[in-house]
């Protein structure tokens, strides 16, 4: 592959997400904490209405807006459409013979630490995710099995880099042990795509554990879709922890459990949060894939 000749930065994908769009600031700010030789680094608040008044969006979800139907869509025309369809030219591999790694910087309510969940598996992202796991040995890595075309993600409009997830955090909330993890992981990335364009990239022959996306899970609803039930207290705060066949997944308000009736072990993700209760999304299950890979 050629040299990675730009680097994009994307904080306030959502509006609430405090993190990434402190770190956009501070980075407009101190643009040398940011800047490598061999590339150019470009910072990015992607929703700039919803960031000023700490929404999540104005009109509907920015980090759902990607889809190819939809950007080619003109009748669209929404705040966040049509904000996806400027942040899809400035960055686009079809729109300049520049591809951009994109590193858009997101934070959840759910327990997931540190996750970079991958654009592509793309080699280059590979590589990447095997030495961030190296110096990070607490990251988590997770796949999605949509292809770029048909992703609404923001991330999927490169398939070079990918999303920073961190938590938990509430929403419109600052935590600094999280905002200073997740500068350190941004830091590293640069770094090493510098090595990459320079061909001095540390060589990390591991194995890796990718977290596969397989569905999304609702909460137990009645027929008028009020929710019924609740995180159970034995699976709250436990995301990437195993979930087998028979464990408790869900506590009525009348205090019954509802059990995980599948036939294998899931790795749930996301449980509980708070932005995902209007898609009607309690958790995402996802199984470990083990990724051999070399340098």
């Amino acid at each position: 592959m050629n040299q990675i000749k730009r680097v994009a930065i994307v904080g306030g994908t959502h509006g609430n997400e405090l993190t990434g769009v402190y770190l956009v600031k501070k980075f407009d700010r101190a643009p040398e904490l940011i800047g490598r030789s061999t590339f150019e680094t470009i910072t990015m608040l992607a929703n700039p209405q919803a960031c000023k008044i700490g929404r999540r969006y104005i009109d509907i979800d920015l980090n759902r807006c990607f889809r190819q139907q939809d950007l080619e869509n003109p009748h669209l025309s929404s705040y966040e459409a049509q904000r996806a369809k400027e942040i899809y030219h400035i960055f686009s591999s079809q729109n300049t013979d520049r591809q951009t790694l994109i590193v858009d910087l997101h934070s959840t309510t759910s327990n997931m630490g540190l996750t970079f969940i991958l654009a592509s598996q793309h080699p280059f992202n590979l590589q990447l995710a095997a030495y961030l796991t190296s110096v990070y040995p607490h990251m988590k890595l997770l796949a999605s099995p949509s292809n770029h075309q048909d992703s609404p993600l923001l991330r999927s409009i490169s398939e070079l880099g990918g999303t920073l997830e961190v938590g938990a955090v509430p929403q419109g909330v600052l935590d600094a042990s999280l905002f200073q993890q997740t500068e350190q992981v941004i830091a590293t990335i640069l770094d090493c795509t510098e090595a990459y364009n320079l061909g001095t990239m540390p060589v990390v022959n591991n194995s890796l554990t990718i977290y596969q996306s397989i569905r999304a899970i609702d909460y137990p609803r009645n027929n008028s879709g009020e929710i019924q039930a609740m995180i159970h207290p034995q699976l709250q705060s436990r995301d990437y922890q195993a979930l087998n066949p028979g464990d408790p997944m869900f506590l009525t308000f009348e205090g019954e459990s509802v059990l995980y009736e599948g036939k294998s072990t899931v790795y749930p993700i996301f449980i509980n949060e708070a932005a995902y209760y209007e898609k009607g999304i309690a958790m995402c299950f996802t199984e470990k894939e083990i990724v051999l890979h070399s340098s």
